[in-house]
């Protein structure tokens, strides 16, 4: 029996010693390898939408970082039934010769993560999950080029992702002439689906020209369509500028790893350098109430002590984060690219001040385009927009759709259901700028519904609402004048006929004059658009 027992302990043992061995560390490559719907390409025809997204968010984000009006082209060309040729060229900065690798070929590389400042990419995942995912579907490499100036030229290379190391594998590397004279160009084979419509790569075209007015964007498609979005505005969008995390934002855990990578020497030193809005008054009010020494090492902070430090900063009153790292659309910019875009005859807008949500500054921006050649017999469409990125899938796990759906329209003069976007002829748009967007996943499609967030977008709707609610008065006004006057007009002449017998006057001046009062008080709709607030 004893004998028995300890030979199920060997075997035991001996089974947990083969099951270590399985064990590995996984590379973040193979893990969105097996999981590439987190990104974004489930299937063909998202694929390459996210693919063209990746590239043109990258293009504009290194156009403005150079302070230059974007002029991007795309090429998608079908190599095969099931595979087609991505080529996005931009007059950015260029990329220097020993990053393009790395930029490519590598996932979560990138200088935006650590940064907290608006910028459309975030995770250093987008464009190389792209270039992992050609390579997977067709096998072959991704083709970069590259000029970082005028008297330089420009570096081409053929890369692969190692995606048991997550490293670059460089097939080719060359030096080149190319005309331009700064810019980037990339160039995939990849298994996709083109179509036209919603959710297509025209449709984000034409929404990423709306929330873009500076920017040009030529495409052409496998069919030889081009299109052309032309710029509507010359003005570049506001240059948002870095800043430190507020102390509102940190975590306890995030607080702990920062007191010991510091290389501050002394804890108020460390409040002041490493968070924004915190002076040296209220470094010491923190100090005071976590009952910890202004002078102490921060990297000798104990964990107890860490956590107090913790709650003091929750129950000081902290001076709410500089909104300089943000950069919204703008009013006005809004409604030039709306009537770049969208035919109406009533256009209106708004930008929120900043707020915050868990110590990140944002912003929320609202426009609305209503009747022209708007469907009015069907839901209001929504364009979703993060830090100028149109938002086209899971619009129903998204705050912003959530937020539209429990506006009441029909104060504002559009039809409604309970629990139903409003109907009628109008376009909504929502925009939310931030350092840092609060997506649902990785595939960045939905914002998450922080009780912050939804408040300001409520806000920012109703403030919209009670303009078109304005105008919807005043269409309805004069198509109730238009109707009297109609029928006004088709008496006025036994009108004037009757007037002349009872007052012995001639009927051409009376007829005139009826004629003078038809036009001074009950004018006509006249068709004319109206491009104010």
């Amino acid at each position: 029996m004893v004998q028995t027992r300890l030979t199920n302990n060997k075997k035991k043992g001996s089974r947990a010693e083969e099951l270590a061995k399985e064990q590995r560390a996984i590379s973040v490559s193979e893990f969105f390898l097996k999981n590439r719907h987190l990104l974004g390409f489930d299937n063909p025809r998202k694929a390459l939408l996210t693919t063209i997204k990746e590239a043109v968010d990258n293009s504009l984000d290194a156009c403005e970082d150079m302070r230059v009006l974007p002029e991007i082209d795309i090429k998608i060309s079908q190599a095969s039934e099931e595979r087609f040729k991505v080529m996005i060229e931009d007059n950015g900065p260029g990329i220097v010769k020993e990053q393009i690798p790395k930029i490519f070929a590598k996932l979560l590389y990138g200088s935006k993560f650590h940064k907290l400042k608006c910028s459309r990419g975030q995770q250093g995942i987008g464009i190389s999950a792209a270039a992992l995912y050609a390579q997977l579907t067709t096998g072959k490499p991704t083709r970069i080029m590259s000029k970082t100036g005028q008297n330089s030229k420009a570096h081409y290379y053929e890369l692969h992702l190692n995606t048991k190391t997550n490293d670059p594998e460089i097939i080719k590397e060359e030096v080149r002439e190319w005309e331009k004279d700064h810019g980037t160009k990339i160039e995939m084979e990849m298994e996709g689906r083109y179509h036209k419509g919603k959710l297509s790569v025209l449709e984000f075209l034409q929404l990423t020209a709306i929330s873009n007015p500076h920017a040009t964007i030529k495409f052409k498609g496998p069919d030889d369509e081009i299109k052309e979005f032309i710029r509507g505005t010359e003005e570049l969008p506001v240059d948002a500028k870095e800043i430190k995390p507020h102390p509102y934002g940190v975590e306890l855990g995030i607080l702990i790893s920062m007191l010991k990578d510091t290389r501050q020497k002394t804890l108020q030193s460390f409040l002041q350098s490493e968070f924004s809005r915190v002076s040296a008054k209220v470094a010491k009010e923190i100090c005071q109430k976590a009952g910890i020494f202004e002078r102490a090492r921060p990297s000798r902070i104990a964990r107890n002590e860490a956590d107090n430090l913790f709650s003091s900063i929750k129950a000081t009153k902290i001076m709410a984060p500089p909104t300089n790292c943000l950069s919204p659309i703008g009013e006005e910019q809004m409604l030039k690219g709306m009537k770049k875009e969208v035919d109406a005859e009533f256009y209106a807008s708004i930008t929120r001040r900043p707020n915050v949500y868990r110590g990140n500054p944002f912003q929320i921006e609202v426009a609305i385009a209503y009747g022209g050649t708007l469907p009015g017999d069907s839901l209001v469409k929504v364009i979703r927009y993060a830090n100028r990125v149109p938002l086209q899938h899971q619009a129903g796990a998204c705050s912003i759709t959530k937020s539209v759906i429990q506006t009441a329209w029909r104060n504002y003069g559009l039809s409604q259901s309970r629990g139903a976007l409003p109907a009628g002829p109008a376009l909504i748009m929502v925009h939310m700028d931030s350092v840092w967007v609060p997506f649902t996943s990785e595939s960045k499609e939905a914002i998450a519904s922080y009780p912050e967030i939804v408040k300001e977008v409520k806000m920012a709707l109703q403030e919209c609402g009670r303009k078109l609610a304005t105008h919807i008065r005043q269409v309805v006004r004069k198509r109730e004048q238009l109707k009297k006057a109609g029928l006004f007009n088709a008496y006025i002449k036994e009108l004037a006929s009757s007037l002349a017998e009872l007052s012995g006057d001639e009927k051409g001046p009376i007829q005139d004059d009826l004629n003078h009062y038809l036009t001074q008080k009950l004018p006509l709709v006249n068709g004319e658009k109206n491009g104010k607030n």
